[in-house]
C-alpha cells in the first residue's frame, strides 16, 4: 500500500529545460554545518538528471531571492487528522512487528524542537515509510509531520491526504513550484517536520556514490534557522529467522542563512552527510552488536507456532527454560 510513494518518473526534466538557460552562476563554497565551524573538505560530484517527486528543485532566474517563496499566494497546509493518523500508526507498529524481528535505533536521537526540522532518509526498500512513521512519535513526537509524494498516487490512496502527504505533481515544472511553496509553508509553522527521501528511486545501501536530486538543496537554499537531519536505514538479517530494522540518526545541519549557498552546494554536502552516516551503519550492522542499538519495536520471534509449542513442551518435560529465539543459545 505505501510503494506508490517511491515512484521513479524522470520529474526533472521538464524542471531541467525551464530553467537550465535562465539559471545565475551561484557561490561555490561549501557551507559550514551550524553544529562546527570547521572547513568543508572537497564535496562529491552530483547529478542533476531529473529530480524526487518528493524533493523538485524550482529553477532561478537572474536576481532572484533564494529565501522568497515562489508565489505571494496563499498555501493551504495539508490535512492531518489525528484519528487517521492515530489508527495508520497502530496499524504500522502491528505490520512491521510481524515481518521483522527488532526495530532499532542508535545515533543522535535529541534533537531541538525550536527550530523547523527536514528529516531526509535513504531509500533502500518499500519499507522505509513503514520505519519513518514510527520514527515519527519517537523523535519527534510533539511536531506535526508531512511528507510529498507523487500527486497520482495522492489520488489513487486518498486517506494519505489526512495524514500529511501531499502531492506533487511530476511531469511538469509547475510541480518544483508546487514542492517548495508547501514546503516553506510548512516550515515556517511552529512544530512541523518535513520527511524527504531525496534519492528519489529505491537504492542498495552499498550503491556508491549518492546522487540526490536538488530539491533537497533548493529547499535549504531558500531555508534560514533550521534543522537538516540525515536518516540512514538499513534491512538485515541477524541470527533469527525474521529480519533487522536497523537506523542510524546523523546530528543535524543548521542552515542558519540557506541564501549564502547554492542549491548544488547543499546537494553535496548532504549526500556526503548521509553517505557517511550509512557507512558507520554498514559497519554495526557487520559486527552484529546489538547492543550498539535501541530497541524501539520487538516483534515476532521463533520458528512457527505449531514447532515453538512443540519446542517448548519438550523443554518443560525436561525441566529447561525455554527460548524462542535463537541467539539465546
Amino acid at each position: 500500500m505505501i510503494q506508490p510513494l517511491s515512484r521513479n518518473a524522470p520529474f526533472g526534466e521538464s524542471v531541467e529545460a525551464a530553467g537550465s538557460a535562465a539559471c545565475a552562476p551561484q557561490p561555490t563554497a561549501t557551507p559550514t554545518c551550524g553544529r562546527s565551524r570547521r572547513e568543508e573538505a572537497s564535496v562529491p560530484q552530483t547529478s542533476d538528471n531529473g529530480l524526487l517527486v518528493s524533493a523538485p528543485a524550482l529553477p532561478l532566474h537572474p536576481g532572484a531571492d533564494r529565501h522568497a517563496a515562489p508565489s505571494k499566494r496563499q498555501v493551504a497546509l495539508p490535512q492531518v487528522s489525528p484519528v487517521w493518523l492515530g489508527l495508520f500508526r497502530w496499524y504500522a507498529r502491528r505490520f512491521v512487528s510481524r515481518h521483522f524481528h527488532t526495530v532499532r535505533l542508535a545515533g543522535h536521537t535529541a534533537v531541538r524542537e525550536d527550530l523547523p526540522l527536514v528529516l531526509y532518509a535513504n531509500h533502500a526498500s518499500w519499507w522505509d515509510p513503514m520505519m519513518l512513521m514510527l520514527l515519527q512519535q519517537r523523535m519527534a513526537p510533539g511536531r506535526t509531520h508531512y511528507a510529498p509524494v507523487d500527486a497520482r498516487a495522492i489520488e489513487r490512496y486518498a486517506m494519505f491526504k489526512r495524514m500529511g502527504f501531499f502531492g506533487v505533481e511530476q511531469q511538469h515544472a509547475r510541480g518544483a513550484v508546487q514542492f517548495l511553496r508547501t514546503s516553506q509553508a510548512i516550515l515556517n509553522q511552529p512544530g512541523t517536520a518535513l520527511w524527504i527521501t531525496p534519492q528519489g528511486r529505491f537504492a542498495d545501501v552499498r550503491e556508491r556514490p549518492l546522487h540526490f536530486h536538488r530539491g533537497l538543496g533548493a529547499l535549504a537554499a531558500r531555508s534560514r534557522r533550521t534543522l537538516f537531519l540525515p536518516i540512514a536505514l538499513e534491512y538485515t538479517f541477524w541470527e533469527e529467522r525474521l529480519p533487522e530494522a536497523l537506523v542510524w540518526m546523523g546530528q543535524p545541519t543548521v542552515v542558519e542563512r540557506g541564501e549564502e549557498f547554492d542549491e548544488g552546494t547543499w546537494t553535496r554536502l548532504f549526500e556526503r552527510e548521509l553517505l557517511g552516516l550509512q557507512e558507520r551503519l554498514a559497519v554495526a550492522v557487520m559486527r552484529r552488536r546489538s547492543e550498539d542499538f535501541q530497541v524501539i519495536l520487538k516483534g515476532a520471534r521463533g520458528v512457527t507456532r505449531a514447532y515453538d509449542t512443540w519446542r517448548a513442551l519438550v523443554a518443560r518435560l525436561r525441566g529447561r527454560p525455554f527460548q524462542k529465539e535463537h541467539g539465546t543459545l
